[in-house]
């Protein structure tokens, strides 16, 4: 009924030809074409495997810049380069140089000595901030808050100060210097302000320390300003009005402004 012999004599049929995929027809070409011949296609799929170790290099360095960037390290380090090579710190990008912002302060303190006639090559604004609301802060905490009085003054007398210069010497100065100048001698009146918190505005030690205090920052800023636009014959015309300028400070620093 059925043909066994067809059967028998293969246990997978009567086949005459091998398969398609055993010999060296197309499909054979084309699958050496795809896996490459011998060493050949070895040397490929090592290649292809090496370009794939060096994307995971990419990666892991990739992953340690984000790491660093990402906020690893100290808080202090924001003020740094955060460990980047050529990049300039905070302080510098903002122009806030605190080497010369002590040296200018300590001329204010040693009023004695010497001015650098280049002292206020480099002058900036930073110094000046600080002492002015140093000032304001330390009346606010002896019970007299007046930080906009404080801020018109300071805005006032060195508009004032700034034409007096420039109508008195040869060579002029700008806003900005005689901002910086007025603004880092008002050192002294910071220590008179944070006296009254210990000692009674009526005291006469407070009257005392006033006139000293007007006399200091008198003195330093007038020196600054005579070794800088180079007019030695001409102090007290320059010391007059920035006498006046610190003397409303005082006024401030020992008296409370009437409020309606």
């Amino acid at each position: 009924m059925f043909n066994q012999n067809a059967y028998q004599s293969s246990p997978y049929g009567a086949q005459t030809e091998p398969l398609a995929f055993f010999q060296g027809g197309p499909s054979a070409s084309s699958s050496s074409s795809y896996y490459g011949h011998g060493s050949q296609g070895r040397s490929g799929v090592e290649g292809n495997l090496g370009g794939g170790g060096y994307a995971t290099g990419q990666m892991s360095g990739s992953g340690r810049i984000g790491g660093m960037l990402a906020g690893e390290g100290k808080w202090w380090e924001a003020f740094g380069s955060g460990g980047l090579e050529g990049e300039p710190g905070l302080m510098e990008e903002l122009g806030i140089n605190p080497s010369h912002i002590l040296q200018k302060s300590l001329t204010v303190l040693n009023p004695l000595r010497k001015v650098d006639a280049n002292i206020m090559d480099d002058a900036d604004l930073a110094g000046p901030f600080v002492f002015c609301f140093a000032f304001a802060f330390m009346l606010l905490l002896s019970g007299r808050p007046q930080f906009s009085y404080i801020y018109g003054v300071g805005l006032l007398g060195t508009i004032a100060i700034y034409t007096l210069l420039n109508l008195m010497s040869e060579t002029g100065v700008d806003a900005y210097r005689t901002a910086s100048v007025l603004g880092y001698c008002l050192l002294p009146m910071v220590g008179l302000g944070g006296l009254g918190i210990a000692v009674r505005s009526d005291h006469i030690i407070v009257y005392a320390l006033s006139i000293i205090s007007v006399v200091w920052c008198t003195y330093s800023a007038s020196s600054i300003f005579v070794a800088v636009l180079r007019m030695d014959h001409q102090r007290l015309l320059v010391a007059y009005p920035v006498g006046l300028l610190y003397g409303c400070f005082a006024l401030l620093s020992i008296f409370q402004v009437a409020k309606k």
